[in-house]
């Protein structure tokens, strides 16, 4: 994963799917591949096949971003949906963990496994009492009778040369979005989309929410030996490690919110949420909903996280393409990745109301199965050892898993989902 989610430096000083700890993740589809971020390296180990699925975090496109570069799903859950006690924190008004995986399946399965309440995360209290098997929301006639509105509003601010690739597929899959039955309501606008005020915003309730979120995460460790027990501690440590690369990788956004003299239970903080709830909700995804009677949006992914982020949203990206052979080349603004090259992934994500992610999963399916994206294009490297029976055997004996050789092939998927529902089922039961 991205070194603290990418909240840390100025694009320009920063990459994706670094970490002092971890070095640079590059994706798999491109030789020095921009992966996106923050979830890099989850997205990455689902699309080359070092693991059936990755738990992953988002607070604004930290899933579906990595999943549509490395060709897989990820599903950003609704808020509450899926705990996050001792995950390192963004925000709490915004965080939340999701699975990668290759396909939907595989994807709702994980999904099952998570949701569900903890004492130790009172945002999940909310959610309803009964948690759906998202399995069986995998449906191919999921489109029939669905309502899915475009909103071109929300689209156009971020196209440019890079995304005529991505709008040209996009446009073929609302064809094959019609043809499976759907309904599509064009210009399904957002009632209001003002990217500036927002991004101004998202600076302001994301900055005071780190910072006051570090402070509590690092409280509730039980073992700190660098002593580091808020956000100026972390920058002055972070400052004298040559690991951290500093000030090649500079501490912008820390010293920003060093230097604030307002925190997230200020005035200032509130309003900033409470403006961008305002247009996340009413004047953008839920108004747009309500207003044209839709069961879910439609958009190319990457422009589909802003609003869902701020107003706890579920989001869920699926394979929807890859850039043609003869597109240029564009690298990141640090200048030592690619972003956009031929072969590299795209991906077409759905947007609903809270509590709808047996709706998206199930829209999702439908157009993952009637395309099969993610087997038109094969990473251009891949691992030399598998898993399968390693995980086969482990799991018929009740034993930890060992690895004792290579070249193995992979065990059915039944099995697998088993075995990653088994182990997620033990890890959160011994929580509680």
């Amino acid at each position: 994963m991205g070194e603290w989610a990418q909240m840390r430096s100025r694009k320009k000083s920063s990459s994706h799917g670094w970490s002092a700890y971890g070095g640079q993740v590059l994706g798999a589809y491109y030789p020095q591949q921009d992966p996106s971020g923050s979830s890099s390296g989850s997205a990455i180990a689902a699309a080359i096949g070092l693991a059936v699925g990755a738990l992953a975090t988002e607070t604004s496109g930290s899933i579906v971003l990595p999943g549509e570069k490395s060709n897989v799903v990820g599903i950003k859950p609704t808020l509450g949906l899926t705990s996050r006690s001792m995950v390192i924190p963004i925000s709490l008004r915004q965080d939340s963990v999701g699975p990668v995986a290759r396909t939907v399946k595989d994807a709702a399965y994980m999904l099952s496994a998570i949701a569900g309440k903890d004492k130790f995360d009172n945002w999940t209290s909310v959610q309803p009492e009964q948690t759906p098997d998202y399995v069986k929301a995998c449906n191919y006639s999921g489109f029939k009778g669905a309502r899915m509105g475009v909103p071109r509003n929300g689209i156009e601010y971020f196209l440019n040369n890079s995304t005529l690739s991505i709008m040209a597929a996009f446009e073929d899959a609302l064809h094959i979005i019609r043809g499976g039955g759907g309904n599509i309501v064009d210009d399904a606008n957002f009632a209001s989309f003002d990217v500036s005020a927002f991004g101004r915003n998202s600076s302001i309730v994301l900055g005071t929410d780190f910072a006051a979120g570090l402070s509590d995460y690092l409280s509730k460790l039980q073992n700190n030996p660098n002593d580091v027990h808020d956000l100026y501690d972390i920058a002055q440590f972070t400052k004298n490690h040559p690991c951290e690369q500093y000030p090649d990788r500079d501490i912008y956004v820390w010293e920003r919110e060093l230097s604030r003299n307002f925190t997230n239970e200020s005035q200032e903080s509130y309003a900033a949420y409470q403006a961008n709830l305002h247009m996340a909700e009413d004047q953008g995804v839920v108004g747009a909903l309500d207003r044209y009677n839709l069961d879910a949006l439609v958009m190319p992914t990457f422009a589909s996280f802003h609003l869902p982020a701020i107003a706890g949203l579920p989001v869920i990206t699926v394979p929807l393409g890859f850039f043609p052979a003869d597109t240029s080349l564009v690298m990141n603004t640090k200048g030592t990745m690619v972003n956009v090259a031929p072969n590299i992934p795209f991906g077409i994500a759905f947007i609903g109301r809270r509590w709808s992610e047996e709706t998206l999963i199930s829209l999702a399916y439908a157009f993952e199965q009637r395309t099969m994206v993610r087997r038109k294009m094969q990473p251009y490297i891949a691992p030399t050892f598998e898993l399968g029976d390693q995980i086969s055997r482990a799991e018929e004996a009740d034993q930890p898993l060992q690895f004792i050789g290579a070249n193995h092939i992979l065990t059915q998927s039944e099995t697998m989902h088993a075995v990653a529902k088994r182990i997620m089922k033990r890890f959160f039961s011994s929580r509680s």
